[in-house]
């Protein structure tokens, strides 16, 4: 029987630790985990993500602080209000929700982001202790963080020998992705738009991940007998069967098909999804532990 990974529970597993944890730190006399988000303009997905963060931070017994900026702020006022954060020692996780307006460089706003507090992974410093294996103090981003954790609950912490495919080269996920499972051991294989035969490469995958934002592109004969798959993808597709103008949640593998092969598979939605903000906890968390001088959490 195919095993359906339940990613709801695991997070709800991982935002119970870190209550936990929040709790060991205020008995220990330390101050309790600090996140701030900033989100500028009024981009409604990123809306309801925000308010969803800043609920769970909340339930969490974090100290919860949220900047809703106007469209035209300024890039100097954002990094006025990064600079200030960076210095309050109350804040340990700092994150600014994109997409940000054309007018301002993300990527200059995030690397002014103190690596430290960068509890979504993608500062420079971060993602380079993340490819050099330096996993003990990196921030690592949470999407690809919550999928690995998903793997172990499967396969276990050593993932020694295993081959391993990943399905698309982002920044945020497709590179993370692949250093964490080389941490682990596996052999790892990045594929892309240019890969050759991709389904062939894809039937060589023990764990199979696919991140490249394209309605169920992986099919059923992609996947190895036995194989663990993690599906990242998330697309909106048209669902005339629910009615007129109606659409459906799916996810970059076809899922129907390829749990007939798969030994465990995440669904869309309830795979990935829920992992995202559950580790953006973690992360924040773990940051508090370190700046007290405690041993980083383990999740």
């Amino acid at each position: 029987m195919t095993e359906v990974i339940d990613g709801k529970r695991v997070a709800e597993d991982v935002v119970s630790k870190v209550k936990a944890l929040t709790s060991e730190l205020s008995a220990k006399g330390a101050t309790k985990p600090g996140l701030a988000v900033v989100i500028v303009g009024e981009d409604p997905a990123s809306q309801v993500y925000v308010a969803s963060k800043s609920r769970t931070a909340k339930e969490c017994g974090f100290h919860s602080l949220q900047h809703t900026l106007p469209a035209d702020t300024t890039e100097e006022q954002l990094l006025k209000i990064i600079g200030d954060l960076n210095a309050d020692a109350s804040i340990h996780g700092i994150l600014v929700q994109l997409p940000l307006p054309g007018h301002i460089d993300a990527g200059k706003v995030i690397q002014t982001i103190a690596p430290e507090k960068d509890v979504d992974g993608f500062h420079f410093i971060n993602v380079g202790k993340l490819g050099t294996g330096e996993l003990e103090t990196a921030f690592v981003p949470c999407t690809p963080a919550g999928s690995m954790l998903l793997i172990e609950r499967v396969r276990g912490k050593d993932l020694s020998g295993l081959n391993a495919v990943v399905v698309g080269r982002s920044n945020i996920v497709g590179k993370p992705m692949a250093n964490l499972l080389l941490a682990a051991n596996c052999t790892v294989t990045i594929a892309h738009s240019r890969t050759r035969d991709l389904p062939a490469l894809a039937r060589t995958a023990d764990i199979l991940v696919a991140a490249v934002g394209r309605p169920e592109m992986v099919k059923g004969d992609w996947v190895k007998p036995g194989a663990t798959v993690i599906d990242v993808g998330i697309n909106r597709i048209p669902a005339p069967e629910k009615g007129e103008g109606k659409s459906r949640l799916v996810g970059d593998v076809a899922y129907v098909e390829a749990a007939k092969n798969a030994g465990a598979i995440t669904p869309v939605p309830g795979g990935v999804g829920p992992m995202t903000i559950a580790m953006l906890m973690a992360n924040t968390v773990a940051s508090a532990y370190l700046a007290a001088g405690l041993k980083r959490p383990s999740f």
